[in-house]
């Protein structure tokens, strides 16, 4: 736990009960409300406080532990009740102040002419920029202090999808939004191109309202899925998704799902891409999302013959660096695969048959089969080639896009 003059982090919130019996009864409203506009100082485009009552939410949770959809990934179970249950993760918490900040940083028609060209590497909008957990926690540190400055000390703790925090069922119940049927937030004015924070707080604070949700009878994200890892409305198996295949899984891809990664090496953004609601998406103009080193387009192999000291190099304080460099390889070893008949391609993978991983080495091996079985087939009429095998790609006419899409910041 963290307070306003910086003490260790299990101090507990209880210590600082007598800042919430300070506060008078009007002194809360007021407070919520220059929180918010700190918040937009800070950059953060939409701020609104929930109560830590996930017990609905708790239940859903369960079951998909249960049904074994997280996967490998094991830290989903370790923390018991403390991920739905706020004030036990956090002593003393009776607020969560939710932050929402947008990171779109190219039209979704780009984001889609880079998926549908199989020889560039596609990487999830999100991880284009800076790493957002670190730009988003250091932020609501500011936030905080500024609250101390003002009110004095106060128990507080930050999150960025950095702890067992349920931020989407928080933020949804604050209102920032509804969780759609591929699982992600939406907002109405604002789609779900954006990342969320939280500061668990013991200050009484009035909360926000919750919206309602807007999905209706659409089901274009479960429509489009590669891999049909929605399984049904609002429940998603993990591992059957491709961002847990490329970032999470630490093993070998199953080959089941290999030729429906197409060209997507890190994550993947279908359902977003789809969603009528990112229609009113705007792009972002936060500097630290920017893209870094042409990660939106680059060529596969480009990006397949970076060593690991460039591979560090490349995406030091990116997201992208925590998968490590045989990951990136195994990655891109499969899209390569799944690219079209390239005498280049076949030659970058052969020489990678000598790495010291096996990981990689055995993804090497099922790209260059694949690439023996294109050229064995490859058909006469060179256009054909060109585009991703199996449907892979999502055709332009899908993507929902405003036409008046500016480079613009909307603040709610």
């Amino acid at each position: 736990m963290t307070t306003g003059s910086q003490k260790p982090d299990n101090q507990q919130l209880t210590e600082h009960a007598e800042t919430s019996e300070s506060i008078s009864s009007e002194r809360p409203f007021l407070l919520a409300e220059k929180i918010k506009n700190w918040a937009k100082d800070l950059g953060f485009n939409h701020t609104a406080i929930s109560d830590i009552d996930l017990s609905e939410c708790e239940v859903r949770f369960q079951e998909w532990l249960n049904d074994g959809f997280h996967g490998e990934m094991g830290y989903m179970s370790r923390h018991g009740t403390k991920r739905t249950r706020p004030s036990e993760l956090v002593e003393g918490t009776v607020r969560v102040v939710s932050v929402r900040m947008d990171y779109l940083n190219q039209t979704m028609r780009e984001a889609g002419q880079t998926l549908n060209d199989a020889t560039k590497a596609y990487v999830s909008r999100y991880a284009l920029g800076r790493d957002y957990h670190k730009v988003i926690r250091n932020r609501l540190q500011h936030l905080a202090k500024k609250i101390s400055e003002e009110y004095g000390e106060h128990g507080y703790r930050a999150f960025s999808d950095s702890a067992p925090v349920m931020e989407k069922a928080l933020a949804e119940k604050s209102g920032h939004g509804w969780i759609g049927k591929h699982t992600n937030l939406i907002n109405q004015h604002q789609g779900s191109w954006f990342f969320l924070g939280e500061l668990y707080t013991n200050i009484p604070l009035p909360i926000d309202k919750a919206t309602s949700a807007h999905c209706g009878t659409c089901q274009s994200c479960i429509d489009v899925c590669p891999t049909g890892a929605i399984v049904e409305p609002y429940r998603v198996d993990a591992r059957r998704c491709i961002s847990y295949l490329t970032i999470e899984l630490a093993g070998s891809i199953p080959i089941e799902f290999r030729k429906q990664l197409g060209n997507r090496i890190y994550g993947c953004d279908d359902c977003q891409l789809v969603c009528p609601w990112n229609r009113y998406a705007e792009l972002s103009v936060e500097p630290d999302f920017k893209t870094r080193h042409g990660l939106d387009s680059s060529d596969l192999l480009t990006l397949f013959n970076w060593d690991e000291v460039t591979f560090l190099r490349r995406t030091e304080g990116s997201a992208i660096r925590r998968i490590g460099h045989h990951r990136w390889l195994r990655n891109i070893a499969v899209a390569l695969g799944n690219a079209p008949y390239s005498k280049e391609i076949v030659e970058s993978l052969t020489d990678k048959l000598q790495h010291g991983s096996d990981l990689v080495k055995e993804h090497v091996t099922w790209a260059i089969e694949q690439q023996e079985i294109r050229a064995s087939t490859i058909s006469t009429d060179r256009s054909k080639s060109q585009t991703l095998d199996h449907g892979n790609g999502i055709p332009t006419a899908q993507i929902p896009i405003n036409p008046q899409q500016k480079r613009t910041h909307r603040s709610e």
